[in-house]
């Protein structure tokens, strides 16, 4: 994301995080005929994007032939019986935390397409931009604090941004840079708060005048988000976003890199109120020099992972905060002329911890050479609707987009509900 400067701050901040709608609602989400959600253990959730399609072979779901393994051999974990690729040494420390889906399964081998069904549970269609997780997340149970954004999104690219055709409430807060935080979010020390208040004051007569003339709602609601954007820049819950409050030896164990960053910075969000987060790692799409460019990505994702679950758990909130590793498919078990793995929709692998989560556990398997699901088949949203039922948001609910059309969160998918305590 580039970074916003003071203006645009004021003006998008609060639309995309803060609790303006297009129609400048500022009504609760969560009000007398709202949604009911289910019981559940995790508050918060905190999903891991590793994307450009992780290779399952070489990380959750390692094989024993030489053909498709290559020069790796798997790596026992906490848990007999269960053993992971070699490059993460941290994570088989703390799989009895962990539950592992070995059969999850796509028909979509291109990434964005099979990054858009990731995080919606629907096929990409033309005519309907579907909510993520996370927007019906922050639909169904509304905000925790309600000064910060309830979503935040971490180190992506991409053009689809999260609400789809729910309110903007729903959108995510992009963070380009989680080492640097929120730009722009302090008074410049050029202005002072006299100065500031009198600005205020003079922008609120103007815009009284105006809306004398032009009661629409859209005009309301651009009142409404300056205020709540001036409301998050004094907030003393804006010093979530400083991952340099934290001990050198925190930040130290997580990583000096951007998803070690994130995930240090989505500990620190969750745990002021933020019901939502995404932090994602790139460079996965290995067709060349797989196993090199694998152990390179594996020392990146074991640090930040592994530390953040024990971070959590150091925290108190582990028990209450949903942590998942997806990406949007697999890698081949072919290993191709360039050293390399191709595109494989058709098995990959997941990984949940916290939130209730049975440590320890497996569900479903490939066959030996990872290249099919052999049993307990998981589609994208059956994933979908396993990580809704951890945070409790009820299956059945029906929202309609602006074409009256009906949609549940994680279409028609089926929960593993088995993967819980």
């Amino acid at each position: 994301m580039n970074d916003l400067n003071r203006r645009d701050f004021l003006t998008t901040a609060a639309r995309l995080a803060l609790g303006v709608t297009i129609g400048g609602s500022l009504a609760p989400l969560l009000g007398a005929d709202g949604p009911t959600p289910g019981t559940s253990k995790a508050t918060s959730c905190i999903v891991l994007h590793m994307m450009g399609g992780m290779s399952h072979l070489d990380t959750l779901d390692p094989k024993t032939d030489p053909k498709v393994a290559g020069p790796l051999k798997p790596m026992a974990t906490k848990v007999d019986g269960v053993f992971l690729g070699p490059f993460l040494p941290g994570l088989a420390k703390v799989m009895d935390r962990c539950a592992l889906v070995r059969s999850v399964t796509s028909n979509q081998g291109a990434h964005e397409q099979g990054q858009y069904l990731l995080r919606t549970g629907y096929l990409m269609r033309g005519s309907t931009v579907h909510p993520t997780l996370g927007a019906w997340d922050v639909r169904l149970r509304g905000r925790i604090n309600p000064t910060l954004p309830p979503y935040v999104s971490i180190n992506r690219p991409g053009h689809h941004s999260g609400a789809g055709y729910f309110p903007a409430d729903c959108q995510p807060l992009p963070v380009g840079n989680p080492a640097a935080g929120l730009p722009y979010a302090v008074r410049p020390k050029s202005v002072s708060e006299a100065a500031e208040q009198r600005r205020r004051a003079a922008l609120a007569k103007l815009d009284a005048a105006y809306l004398a003339d032009h009661p629409a709602p859209v005009a309301t609601a651009y009142r409404s988000l300056y205020e709540q954007a001036v409301t998050l820049m004094t907030s003393a819950d804006l010093a979530a976003f400083d991952i340099t409050q934290e001990p050198s030896s925190v930040r130290t164990a997580y990583g000096d890199d951007g998803f070690g960053n994130g995930c240090l910075l989505a500990r620190r969000l969750v745990e002021h109120g933020v019901r939502h987060v995404e932090v994602a790692l790139n460079g996965w799409d290995t067709h060349d020099d797989n196993f090199d460019r694998i152990e390179d990505l594996c020392a990146i994702l074991d640090r930040g992972l592994t530390t953040l679950i024990k971070d959590l758990e150091s925290h108190g909130l582990l028990g209450s905060t949903l942590v998942v590793l997806v990406s949007e498919f697999g890698r081949s078990p072919v290993i191709n002329g360039n050293n390399g793995r191709d595109h494989h929709p058709l098995a990959f692998s997941a990984l949940l911890a916290g939130g209730g989560i049975r440590g320890g556990s497996v569900h479903g398997a490939t066959d030996p050479q990872g290249h099919a699901v052999a049993e307990g088949k998981v589609e994208i949203p059956d994933l979908q609707a396993t990580i809704a039922y951890g945070l409790g948001l009820p299956l059945d609910r029906i929202e309609h987009s602006p074409t009256k059309r009906p949609f549940t969160v994680a279409d028609k998918g089926k929960p593993l509900t088995h993967l819980f305590a």
